[in-house]
């Protein structure tokens, strides 16, 4: 439904896009990941009306938006901050749009009545906003966004005003609203697990640049370039050269992985925290496992055991996260394994 093409836009010696290329489907929530200053938010402006790229084109059903101004787009911004006004009651807030456009009186008290309704905020239609919690704040902001039933809603860090356990509430309100209004979602964060959660597509941004788009699951298991591997994620990375079975690691030896680069070609083999199996100390004096090492840390994050290990001849710890609390104490000698299948190699 969305096509981006070869946008690029530059801010004096600043490359914000450098020829990006997307296509957003109907109906799709879809994320735009990735670190401060990427070009993520830039792209959203673009998109909303505010912002106009130096090169490229973006079309709605085949149709140019770049040519349409701002108000005119079947497509509605929400403010990170929100952006409600405090003289106004939730429903005028809500309203305020559809004034706008003159439309009729009790087809406006319908749709604001109908949107609160999905909203679950019909009982505080007279309040304030200064009498709302900051979740109740974004659910405003999200009707009101919303109630005009645009084609495209952009959301900008929708939910980084919010505290940690109402984050996670409005993670799952913003996905069955999506669901239920059917509008396509496009989503600026940076937060992993807010991406992970809420999208069916992702495209991870780095300096202006889009390194992979993909669903959360193959974003996270099958990583294209090195800075997915380390930015979506924990992950354990190893750098060296592809031989027959997996990667030779200067020090390490071969560690198994599977790909279809060619053999003698540079490359990082990534392994996530979860997919290392850990033994003890006799396995570890036995030889056996891929790697040996001694347990540096141990972390427990209620359900889930973070475990250090440092090995000889690799720079940085090793995590391994196991379920549950775990018996491995600090100090100990470990052996690690992993199966070939679990270790993703990346071209260099």
């Amino acid at each position: 439904m969305l096509q981006i093409t070869g946008v690029s836009r530059r801010f004096g010696d600043v490359m914000a896009l450098s020829k990006v290329s997307l296509e957003i489907r109907q109906g799709e929530f879809f994320a735009l990941l990735g670190p401060s200053g990427c070009g993520k938010t830039t792209l959203l402006r673009i998109l909303a009306g505010f912002e106009f790229p130096d090169s490229g084109t973006v079309t709605l059903d085949g149709a140019d938006l770049l040519g349409q101004a701002a108000h005119r787009r079947p497509v509605n911004l929400m403010f990170q901050s929100y952006a409600l006004f405090p003289h106004m009651t939730v429903a005028k807030n809500v309203a305020y749009g559809l004034e706008r456009e003159k439309l009729p009186r009790t087809e406006i008290r319908e749709r604001v009545a109908e949107v609160l309704e999905k909203v679950g905020l019909n009982a505080m239609a007279t309040r304030k906003p200064q009498q709302l919690s900051g979740g109740q704040r974004q659910r405003v902001a999200l009707a009101r966004a919303i109630v005009k039933r645009p084609r495209v809603l952009l959301l900008d860090e929708p939910l980084s005003a919010l505290d940690k356990k109402v984050r996670a509430e409005m993670q799952l309100e913003l996905k069955r609203l999506q669901n239920e209004v059917g509008i396509t979602f496009v989503v600026v964060t940076h937060d992993q697990e807010e991406a992970m959660s809420l999208a069916d597509r992702i495209a991870v941004f780095n300096a202006g640049r889009v390194e992979q788009v993909d669903a959360p699951v193959e974003l996270y298991e099958r990583p294209r370039t090195p800075f997915v591997a380390g930015f979506v994620g924990a992950g354990n990375l190893f750098p060296g050269t592809v031989r027959a079975g997996g990667l030779s690691c200067e020090g390490l030896g071969v560690l198994p992985g599977v790909s279809d680069l060619a053999e003698g070609a540079s490359a990082l083999l990534a392994v996530r925290p979860e997919r290392i199996g850990l033994a003890g100390e006799d396995a570890s004096a036995r030889g056996e496992g891929v790697l040996r090492g001694k347990v540096a840390d141990v972390s427990f994050y209620g359900g889930v055991s973070h475990i250090s290990v440092l090995v000889a001849g690799h720079p940085t710890p090793i995590l391994v996260a196991t379920q549950g609390a775990t018996q491995v104490e600090v100090g100990s000698s470990v052996a690690l394994t992993w199966a070939p299948e679990d270790g993703v190699l990346i071209p260099q």
